[in-house]
């Protein structure tokens, strides 16, 4: 079993309550608009970390990770992307690269709203943490954290951190 920590759009903040919620997982996987690498650094080290960069990503991010990427841990297949859209109006070219690919995992950001959801069409469990970080219109801040054993997404969770001021 492999647990995870999914975040997204962190846009150059990340504190330690945040921080406190990623020691306990073996991956953290970061679906883009990380805004600064020092968030990276403040990551736990000692853990794997995927991340993709998001269209607010400078150069020196953008050099450092890929726009996509797509791997297999537990037996689940993950395509992962910064701007996915959702099912069914994915953004453009995402839904063919998605029959392409046949991920069993697609994850995007982007949105700012944490959302799952099963697309039966595509067969394939879409998620999108929300935002971690300060930035944009969200009203709370929210990452998931899941477990992937045996082919299958198990403890499915969304954690929410403290509303921001208005």
């Amino acid at each position: 079993m492999t647990k995870i920590a999914l975040i997204s759009d962190t846009h150059g903040y990340i504190d330690t309550k945040a921080l406190n919620l990623l020691h306990d997982v073996d991956e953290i996987w970061h679906a883009g608009d990380i805004g600064d690498h020092a968030v990276m650094e403040a990551l736990p080290q000692d853990i794997t970390l995927r991340a993709v960069y998001g269209n607010i990503d400078d150069t020196t991010v953008r050099q450092q990770y890929p726009e996509t990427l797509f791997f297999e841990v537990e037996g689940i297949k993950v395509l992962m992307l910064h701007i996915g859209g959702r099912p069914p109006s994915y953004a453009k070219g995402v839904k063919n690269k998605i029959r392409d690919l046949k991920p069993d995992l697609f994850v995007c950001g982007h949105s700012h709203i944490c959302r799952v959801s099963f697309d039966k069409e595509l067969n394939c469990l879409y998620m999108n943490p929300g935002a971690i970080g300060m930035q944009g219109f969200h009203r709370v801040r929210t990452l998931l954290k899941f477990d992937l054993a045996d082919g299958k997404t198990k403890n499915l969770r969304v954690v929410e951190l403290e509303r921001k001021a208005k």
